[in-house]
């Protein structure tokens, strides 16, 4: 009798059928999101978080892509930065325990993507134009965003490593840090415009005070 649950898929297939799956989510969110109400901010930050935790899983077989660093500098301009460092433990911690592997550097990804939701807050207002998101803008913040989350992860290794191997360390991961930045271009590019007008829907924070918040808290 045929098994379909034995089928080998190669890293190519993979690749397809994780992203046809994330698209299913993301057009299954866009649909439900509609029926809430539009002061429903937490729950609007729950569905992100669960969003972000599916992607990362999805994407876990591909080295260092997966869409958590953008939706978090998303949360970061629409919800402000204290929202937007919640977003990053909960996607962090939840993900590292159910799949990829949960240890000390799971505090240093909850810093690093932290760190990516308060950029997000304290740029908000360059990061659009005329209330649009300059997906360019979202873009080049996010390439960047791939290679200093990684550096911030790799401080990791000082808890057990003597300060004299952090920049081999980082220079051997060069390629994976690429790998994370190219994929933060290709996320911005399909999702940042719809996830962010979803956003827009629930922001409970204006542009303005999007900085000041940082600051308050």
């Amino acid at each position: 009798m045929f098994d379909a649950h034995n089928i080998a898929l190669s890293t190519a297939e993979t690749l397809l059928l994780n992203a046809a799956i994330l698209g299913i989510i993301i057009f299954a969110l866009l649909k439900a999101e509609r029926k809430l109400d539009e002061s429903s901010s937490w729950i609007m930050l729950g569905v992100l978080a669960i969003f972000a935790i599916a992607g990362r899983i999805l994407f876990e077989p591909l080295p260092n892509i997966q869409p958590v660093t953008v939706i978090v500098l998303l949360t970061g301009i629409y919800f402000g930065a204290p929202r937007a460092f919640a977003l990053a433990g909960i996607v962090a911690l939840l993900s590292n325990l159910l799949v990829v592997g949960h240890g000390p550097w799971t505090l240093f990804q909850v810093i690093g993507w932290g760190g990516v939701g308060i950029t997000g807050a304290l740029l908000s207002d360059w990061l659009q134009s005329d209330q649009k998101l300059n997906v360019n803008r979202i873009a080049l913040v996010a390439f960047i965003a791939g290679f200093a989350f990684n550096w911030i992860v790799s401080l990791s290794i000082l808890i057990q490593a003597d300060i004299s191997v952090l920049l081999p360390y980082i220079f051997n991961g060069l390629l994976y840090d690429f790998y994370h930045a190219a994929g933060n271009l290709a996320f911005a590019a399909w999702m940042a415009v719809p996830l962010g007008d979803l956003m827009h829907r629930h922001r409970i924070i204006p542009n303005e005070n999007a900085v000041s918040e940082v600051v308050t808290n």
